[in-house]
């Protein structure tokens, strides 16, 4: 295997679990902990792929056919609907609600796990 593969089934092995839990646990408990390693752990992650193959690095992966075409509009569609739940929220505990959605326009998870760390940091704060 190569390390692309390894880290392709690295990404199934660590979400599996999540996703089980999501699926068939009675409740959820959110972390901003948790969140905010992920945050952390991704953007060591995007910092090296930024490095080693710049910054628009991905444009050709989504425009070289349709399968990369097809995953681009599954990212897009993933952060408007994430965001269409974050955003309420994230308005309740005074975020700048503007600037992360920018930031998550621009970036993605990049940004988006960071927002919800801190969104998780804040409602803790607020009803503790």
């Amino acid at each position: 295997m190569t390390t692309l593969d390894i880290l392709f089934v690295a990404g199934i092995a660590g979400a599996l679990p999540f996703v089980l839990f999501l699926a068939f646990g009675r409740q959820v408990q959110e972390s901003f902990l948790l969140v905010a390693l992920l945050a952390g752990a991704f953007w060591v992650f995007s910092a090296i792929t930024i490095l080693r193959e710049g910054v628009l690095g991905f444009v050709p992966n989504h425009t070289v056919n349709l399968w990369g075409t097809q995953v681009w509009y599954d990212l897009v569609i993933c952060v408007v609907v994430a965001l269409t739940f974050i955003v309420p929220r994230a308005r309740a505990v005074g975020m700048n609600v503007p600037l992360w959605v920018i930031a998550c326009g621009l970036s993605a998870s990049i940004a988006l796990l960071p927002m919800v760390a801190r969104l998780f940091w804040l409602e803790r704060r607020t009803t503790s």
